[in-house]
């Protein structure tokens, strides 16, 4: 044991030389930039650190009002979601979960993936106004699982990063649909008529195959206007524009466009800077004196025991009763592994949170759980797989 802990520090001293020289690679800029505004927030600049993305704007022509961190929540975010339903759209239709035999391991791992936790969090937050925060443990955060597992690259087989961004992939749908289920405002129902209006004529140009990207954009400005009145948080219209934009093999179609003209921007820009403004709080002592509330348990066991259990459980259940079978070059040592690296929920958890709780310190308070939940899942994930990982090259 002694042997392997000495290996795995090494190991986790030469990945930090190697993580430090790419901060801007992956996930691993939302990791810094995460960690950077924790620091910021806490140092003698907090209190102008925190202002920045408190500073309100008013148009009063209109009676609208609204912060930088709102702008970001709310407008920056919707591009993330709008990339999310791309990428569920091509595995739906072309990809991974496109092939139901290929589809049942990690569909299985990521229904038990959102059950266990929610259950988790649900009962030890019965009867309290908490328990609105039942999905913040539910979703597992792709770009920061990946940023770890890219760690162990040489160590694990490329069939194993496969299943856990299609395990993610199909997780993020499940995450949307709670959104859009359980998270909603008081429906304005002239709104929601306008959301069904511009969807409806965003059908339509997908059923006559139109290619102009503007159409879909100038289409997609107004559903989200309408989406943002309706109750249905306004990042959803994000995801009902991508389902209806047209899927093609040909470089120029509007998909294929819009996925490469997103990528960049959402994994370099809007994500490092949802982090930088979602962790920018002040660390107050009273949040490690709740470690044991039923807040923190509920986000911290969710995301550490209940993803690790739900998504083992069902991805071991599933093969069982033959409904699927492991990827070849992959064990169930490296399933676990994965199972434990699915309790990364950064971004979907923080923006359930906000979703979850209106009262600033709960949000604050459930932040910091999201982040030590997800720092131990992360942790642990790696020494799990450094130290029982099938050693099969990535090629």
């Amino acid at each position: 044991m002694r042997q392997r802990t000495r290996k795995f520090l090494k190991l986790a001293q030469q990945q930090l030389n190697v993580f430090l020289s790419t901060l801007t690679q992956g996930g691993n800029i939302v990791i810094t930039c995460a960690v950077l505004s924790l620091i910021l927030a806490n140092s003698d600049l907090g209190k102008y650190f925190i202002g920045i993305w408190h500073f309100s704007f008013h148009i009063d022509a209109i009676s609208l009002k609204f912060s930088v961190e709102q702008f970001i929540n709310d407008v920056f975010m919707t591009f993330f979601f709008l990339l999310v339903g791309l990428e569920i759209k091509r595995e739906l239709l072309i990809g991974a979960i496109s092939d139901v035999k290929k589809a049942a391991l990690p569909l299985a791992a990521a229904l038990g993936g959102m059950i266990f936790p929610a259950l988790i969090y649900f009962f030890l937050n019965y009867g309290q106004p908490s328990v609105k925060g039942w999905a913040i443990p539910m979703a597992t955060d792709i770009a920061f699982a990946l940023a770890i597992l890219n760690l162990l690259k040489g160590r694990i087989h490329q069939n194993l990063i496969v299943l856990l961004t299609t395990l993610a992939v199909a997780d993020d749908l499940g995450a949307v649909l709670v959104i859009a289920g359980f998270y909603t405002a008081d429906i304005n129902f002239i709104a929601l008529g306008g959301v069904a209006f511009f969807t409806l004529l965003l059908i339509i140009c997908n059923w006559r195959n139109v290619k102009s990207l503007w159409i879909y954009a100038l289409l997609g400005i107004f559903l989200w206007i309408c989406t943002a009145y309706s109750g249905i948080h306004a990042t959803i219209a994000g995801v009902i524009l991508a389902f209806t934009i047209p899927l093609s093999d040909k470089h120029d179609a509007p998909f294929n466009v819009l996925m490469d003209w997103l990528e960049e921007p959402v994994n370099y820009f809007i994500l490092p800077v949802f982090a930088l403004c979602n962790t920018a709080f002040a660390l107050s002592p009273e949040y490690f004196e709740k470690i044991t509330s039923p807040i923190a348990l509920g986000i911290i066991l969710g995301l550490v025991v209940g993803k690790t259990l739900g998504i083992f459980s069902f991805s071991w259940l599933s093969t069982k009763i033959g409904l699927s079978k492991l990827p070849e070059h992959v064990n169930w040592n490296e399933i676990l592994g994965i199972s434990l690296l699915g309790g990364i929920g950064f971004t979907m958890s923080i923006f359930v949170t906000l979703l979850a709780f209106s009262n600033q310190a709960d949000i604050e308070a459930a932040k910091l759980y999201i982040i030590i939940g997800s720092s131990i899942a992360a942790i642990s994930g790696l020494f799990f797989l450094f130290s029982f990982g099938k050693k099969a090259p990535t090629s």
